[in-house]
């Protein structure tokens, strides 16, 4: 009897030593799976969800925000909801790193114009109280598409040939400002 247990034994494939086992999935496998799933969704997320700091630069101009502050750009204020006319956005022309701070004027599918310094939003003025300087621009009327929103700076007492501004697809709004 003695000498068949031995060859039992033989048999079998080598199993891990007891600690590494430990160290590799832990006493409870159970446990280890439900602490790499919470792992996985923290990283996910701090590295993807998280607030994106926008610095402010010259010529961006957004009312009301000093030249070289630094705001905080929520990538997650349009998961529920799309943007909102007068919201203030980060907006991505090339690549992640190249970014305006915006403020949206007009909405998928209305009609933006500019006549005599005023926003005409399929024909109706639009109220903006943020709008401090008085402007002098005078631009045909364009038809937003169903996924396009209309962008512009507060800072419009400057030639529009100086501005960064109109249609922006919904996939280059980045977020909303914060601060």
């Amino acid at each position: 009897m003695p000498a068949q247990n031995q060859t039992a034994q033989r048999v079998q494939p080598p199993r891990l030593p007891n600690w590494l086992r430990i160290a590799l999935v832990g006493r409870n496998p159970k446990v280890t799976l439900a602490r790499i799933g919470i792992l996985v969704v923290t990283c996910f997320i701090i590295f993807q969800i998280r607030p994106v700091p926008h610095p402010r630069r010259r010529h961006q101009h957004v009312a009301d925000l000093p030249d070289g502050s630094v705001h905080l750009v929520s990538r997650t204020a349009y998961l529920w909801h799309e943007p909102q006319c007068g919201d203030v956005v980060s907006i991505r022309l090339a690549g992640p790193h190249v970014m305006y701070m915006k403020r949206v004027i007009g909405l998928p599918g209305e009609t933006v114009a500019f006549v005599n310094g005023q926003v005409l939003i399929d024909g109706q003025v639009l109220d903006e109280p943020y709008e401090k300087l008085a402007c002098d621009w005078n631009l045909p009327p364009e038809k937003l598409g169903p996924n396009e929103y209309f962008v512009v700076g507060d800072n419009r007492s400057m030639p529009p040939e100086w501005h960064t501004f109109g249609k922006a697809s919904r996939d280059r709004i980045i977020g909303k400002l914060l601060l």
